[in-house]
């Protein structure tokens, strides 16, 4: 009896603990649109900072505490699971103490952003409005916002990164757990996380340098297409390679070096976007962004549903890869619709393009066309 009391006891407890993983995730993405979608711009034009290296700086943040916190975990998690669970709890805990005291500060310290808060709260003031028609409301207003995203000149671009999201080829859950399963222990795991967030965070210094040199347009279709190619050949490797093991290394090590070209392609189209939105529909247009996000993230979950055995695992990774083939279709459908071409040519090849001038003079030049 008092066997099954705990056991209710702890399905109760883990009940619990899933709703507030669930309030967390909101309240988390409502943080994300906004100080790193609306209030980064902001503040980039009141301290006359650059966009791209302000954007890289709180990405490059970002990685680090996501390289230190699971690695220091998974290394006691090797020692004792209860002290990791501890420890992630007190980690927590000093986080949200330490980000909402270094949000509050700039928040306070940049007078833009709590003026336009203030705007934003008088236009969207309701007062006595009954729930019914605040409710109708709500909703033409989320179709409207939807109806602008999608007709939006940035939207390819902002969808070929959502459906980016569709991968179990990336440390989270899935891919971990498979991990697990054949039999790599959780000190290895973090270790090889160690080395995608090392190889991710050089993607803040990469991706700056490619956008100064070619700009974020060409810089996110080289990002797109490094993280295509390593990806095709890791899930080739996995497919191909005979000892489970190695097999799961090969794959392991191609999702690695692709991270590079995610992160370079992730800030790349981030700003594509920060420059293509206007003000009073950037926060419409990122929350929106980050649903199909979400949306595309939930359809690798249900992958890893449908095909939940360790060795099914190939399918979902197969999925993974066509769906970074179609967010670089897209991409560069439209890449070619802003350059009117997706690479350049020799003028040697490009004969064909070749035509003649007349000078005022009467003088005839040959000149090459715009590639």
């Amino acid at each position: 009896m008092a066997m099954v009391e705990y056991e209710s006891l702890k399905i109760g407890l883990l009940s619990v603990l899933c709703i507030l993983a669930c309030v967390e995730k909101v309240y988390s993405v409502m943080n994300l649109i906004a100080v790193e979608r609306d209030w980064v711009i902001v503040i980039a034009d009141d301290i006359k900072l650059d966009l791209q290296s302000l954007n890289s700086q709180i990405r490059r943040i970002d990685l680090a505490s996501k390289l230190l916190g699971p690695l220091a975990i998974a290394l006691l998690d090797g020692i004792s699971t209860r002290d990791a669970i501890y420890a992630t709890m007190g980690l927590s805990i000093c986080s949200v103490t330490l980000e909402y005291y270094t949000v509050a500060k700039v928040y306070h310290q940049v007078p833009a952003l709590s003026g336009f808060r203030q705007i934003d709260a008088v236009q969207h003031s309701n007062g006595d409005v009954p729930i019914a028609t605040r409710l109708r409301s709500y909703g033409l207003a989320a179709w409207r916002g939807l109806s602008r995203y999608i007709h939006h000149e940035v939207f390819l671009p902002s969808l070929a990164l959502s459906i980016t999201h569709l991968t179990v080829l990336s440390f989270s859950g899935q891919m971990v757990t498979y991990l697990f399963s054949m039999g790599f222990s959780s000190a290895s795991v973090g270790l090889m996380r160690t080395a995608s967030v090392v190889l991710e965070m050089s993607a803040t210094w990469v991706a700056p340098w490619a956008m100064s040199k070619v700009g974020p347009l060409r810089a996110g279709l080289w990002s797109i297409n490094e993280q295509i190619l390593l990806l095709v050949g890791a899930v080739i490797a996995f497919w191909i390679v005979k000892s489970p093991s190695m097999s799961a290394l090969s794959l392991v090590v191609g999702v690695v070096l692709s991270r590079v070209g995610l992160w370079g392609f992730d800030l790349s189209v981030q700003i594509l976007v920060q420059e293509g939105v206007d003000l009073e529909v950037r926060g419409t247009f990122s929350s929106i962004e980050v649903s199909f996000q979400n949306f595309f993230e939930l359809w690798a979950y249900a992958s890893t549903i449908v095909f939940s055995r360790p060795a099914q695992f190939r399918y979902p990774a197969v999925m993974s890869v066509i769906a970074v083939i179609i967010a670089g279709a897209i991409y560069a459908g439209y890449s070619r619709g802003r350059r009117g071409h997706l690479m350049h040519l020799s003028p040697c090849i490009e004969g064909g393009r070749q035509r003649l001038i007349k000078q005022p003079d009467g003088a005839i030049s040959i000149r090459m066309r715009d590639l």
